[in-house]
């Protein structure tokens, strides 16, 4: 047994080593820029190539992001369905409240709060990773050009306020048309600076506007089940499920 041990403890503390040396050697300083025209004129290229105009015009929007979490967002109305497992949250985005269901039964007091508390974590994670291309001029951001230390220009966004991380960035690497080719990160959750995720498998809704379904980068995953319309029975929903929110 203290052989056992001993081993154990032993490949432990290789697998950590390696990892910390991993982590070093991938880490990527971020980089610096000072916001300037230029670089607002590089996000308006990149919101043309997406077609944010369309985006504005998709009321209601369905994914399914890798994890069991799904979603109906009916952007206009800031309310959005989630559903994982055995739970159900009809959630109000801005004042992060609504109704929380378990097993089909209605939650209240703490328990419906912590399950909205939840919901509302999920749709901030996986809504930016479905649409984050669409929010370079959120309130709080401002965007510069910076050269990354492999040479290639991109445009840095960053974000002082929003989300559940405030103060992350992000280095958007565009083609010759302002489509995104991939992000580079810098976020509060990860210990690396600088991971790369490439936005393939472009999809266009019955709106027109884009969306990439699928991410490459230290680990990779597709989203699924995209769909975007002006109404609920392009939706194919027959009555409308936020209709006991309220307005």
């Amino acid at each position: 047994m203290k052989k056992v041990l001993k081993w154990t403890g032993i490949a432990l503390f290789a697998l950590f080593a390696t990892l910390l040396i991993l982590g070093w050697w991938m880490n990527e300083p971020r980089p610096k820029g000072l916001p300037s025209p230029e670089a607002d004129e590089l996000a308006y290229q990149m919101l043309r190539a997406v077609d944010k105009a369309a985006w504005d015009t998709t009321r209601f929007v369905q994914w399914d992001f890798p994890g069991g979490h799904d979603y109906l967002w009916d952007k206009s109305r800031d309310r959005v369905a989630v559903t994982w497992k055995n739970n159900r949250v009809l959630l109000r985005t801005q004042s992060v409240t609504g109704k929380a269901f378990a097993d089909g039964r209605v939650l209240s007091g703490a328990a419906a709060d912590q399950l909205i508390r939840k919901a509302w974590t999920y749709f901030c994670n996986d809504s930016w990773w479905l649409i984050a291309p669409f929010k370079v001029f959120d309130p709080g951001t401002k965007r510069s050009i910076v050269t990354l230390k492999d040479g290639r220009k991109g445009l840095m966004v960053e974000y002082a306020s929003g989300g559940v991380t405030p103060g992350d960035a992000y280095v958007w690497l565009l083609d010759g048309s302002g489509l995104p080719v991939s992000y580079k990160m810098w976020v509060k959750i990860l210990p690396v600076g600088g991971l790369e995720f490439a936005w393939d498998d472009w999809q266009t809704l019955r709106t027109g506007a884009k969306i990439a379904a699928r991410r490459k980068g230290p680990w990779g995953f597709s989203i699924a089940g995209i769909r975007g319309e002006t109404n609920l029975a392009g939706m194919g929903v027959g009555e409308d499920p936020f209709a006991g929110l309220g307005e």
